[in-house]
């Protein structure tokens, strides 16, 4: 048993409600205790699931806007811009024109920015081995394919 699944009591493991087989609930369950994993492990760096999802973004060779990472991440874009706001305070993105259109103003991660990018991405990696240890590298890669489905229909 992970030390995660250590901390949740064992009536919250199998509660024995309707809710053992509502798939919106376990997919929402499995999202929260992922997210509290990876924010512990995020917290050495500053970061939350959040803003480190927008440092990644940002820390990508591919520009992007506001409101084409709040697209992505399904945020509100004044989510996004409080993210960008406290990643910016910090020194880890800044908003430039956009070279396709310098109207527009894109956001990318500093040389600190991505520094720290590589190493949440580590943390955040170590973290979800640790989560899923449960599952067979075959079993893992079957899940991220259903999950892509989910979270990227076409």
């Amino acid at each position: 048993m992970s030390i995660e699944q250590a901390d949740i009591p064992a009536t919250a493991q199998q509660s024995g409600s309707d809710l053992d087989d509502d798939l919106n609930f376990l997919l929402a369950r499995a999202a929260a205790v992922s997210i509290a994993a990876a924010n512990r492990a995020l917290r050495a760096y500053g970061l939350k699931a959040r803003s480190y999802s927008v440092l990644a973004l940002a820390s990508t060779d591919k520009p992007a806007s506001q409101k084409d990472i709040a697209d992505f991440l399904r945020l509100d874009p004044s989510q996004v811009v409080a993210l960008v706001d406290e990643l910016e305070s910090h020194a880890l993105v800044e908003r430039v024109s956009d070279p396709r259109d310098r109207r527009a103003k894109v956001v990318v991660a500093t040389s600190e920015g991505r520094k720290v990018a590589r190493a949440a991405t580590a943390a955040t990696r170590r973290a979800e081995t640790r989560l899923h240890s449960q599952f067979s590298p075959g079993e893992r890669a079957e899940l991220m394919a259903y999950l892509r489905m989910l979270a990227f229909p076409t």
